[in-house]
């Protein structure tokens, strides 16, 4: 698509107008905005979001995403702060102890015991309550580092409910470096989840391997796919090594090593075999009541462990995860 021209005002260049052509006639606002601009679709939402896009004066909201450009106009936007330069807000504890725990560090990383029901970064600048926003006051050398602005030294993310090992890097050549591995799939990592029913592989362990596809995304679903998506490219093939440690009847403590790393992918097979995370209301309607037995407001899904060459780094079980486990030996 032919990039749009821009007028920059004088005194910044944002906010930006950017000019309409014939080239452009039909083309979705979302699109458009995402090439003039250089930013994902998921940052131009936003803009349309808080009303910071117009159509020859007309104010736009996030409904009109797929809304066809003429071919003469103007489409204005509001000043924003480029991606690269929007920065986390340092956050302070509330409470004295209260900070995520450094459970390692090293020359150039760091590795963070995240709560359960924290962001590992926002996803707007004045978002708060969020792992980076905790780290940053601490190590402002974060900033800037691997993808910089509201992503800065992010090495890996955990989704919000899971508890446990998260890596962070604050020079660039040890994010490169570790980023490399984790695409590579050379980095070794540990999860504890406890899921319902008695789960007794054959042989002691069970080898797992199975083609997912994101089913929505917004908010994000995941499942397994036909071998026709897999085949057409649409889907992806994901494996990991599951383990029982530990049965109490009516659920499992299990460990599990993802060999590949797919969204929801942990959460997404334990379903599939008929053995949901306890907690987990978006895929495991099964183990729900199981799960308020123990007092579990969240998937009880933990990243133990997150390891590759020198780096190494262990997280103990978070506090509801090991209440949980407390709760069903007792029962």
């Amino acid at each position: 698509m032919e990039k749009p021209a821009i007028r920059e005002p004088r005194a910044a260049p944002l906010p930006r107008i950017l000019v309409l052509s014939p080239a452009h006639s039909g083309v979705r606002l979302d699109r458009f905005l995402a090439d003039g601009l250089v930013l994902s679709r998921a940052q131009v939402n936003r803009l349309l979001e808080r009303g910071a896009v117009s159509l020859d004066g007309r104010r736009l909201a996030l409904r009109d995403k797929g809304l066809p450009l003429p071919a003469a106009g103007e489409v204005s936007v509001e000043s924003f702060h480029p991606p690269a330069d929007q920065r986390a807000v340092a956050e302070t504890a509330v409470e004295p102890g209260s900070s995520p725990t450094i459970v390692a560090h090293g020359a150039g990383w760091l590795a963070v015991d995240k709560p359960p029901g924290m962001p590992v970064h926002p996803l707007r600048e004045e978002e708060r309550g969020t792992l980076l926003g905790q780290l940053i006051g601490r190590y402002p050398e974060i900033h800037g580092v691997g993808e910089g602005g509201l992503r800065s030294g992010v090495v890996h993310r955990l989704d919000i409910e899971t508890s446990g090992v998260v890596l962070f890097a604050s020079e660039h050549s040890v994010w490169q470096r570790l980023r490399a591995a984790f695409s590579q799939h050379r980095v070794d990592k540990l999860y504890r989840a406890l899921v319902l029913g008695v789960f007794e592989p054959p042989g002691g362990e069970l080898e797992l391997e199975l083609p997912l596809i994101v089913a929505r995304h917004k908010p994000a679903r995941v499942r397994v796919a036909a071998v026709g998506e897999l085949a057409g490219g649409r889907a992806r093939l994901v494996s990991q090594l599951v383990r029982p440690i530990e049965c109490f009847g009516p659920a499992s403590l299990v460990e599990v090593r993802p060999r590949t790393g797919f969204l929801h992918q942990i959460r997404v097979t334990l379903a599939h075999l008929g053995h949901p995370v306890l907690g987990d209301r978006h895929y495991g309607a099964g183990g729900i009541e199981l799960s308020r037995s123990c007092s579990a407001e969240r998937h009880q899904l933990h990243a133990a462990r997150v390891g590759f060459e020198d780096i190494v780094a262990e997280a103990p079980d978070a506090e509801d995860f090991a209440a949980c486990i407390r709760h069903l030996r007792d029962a």
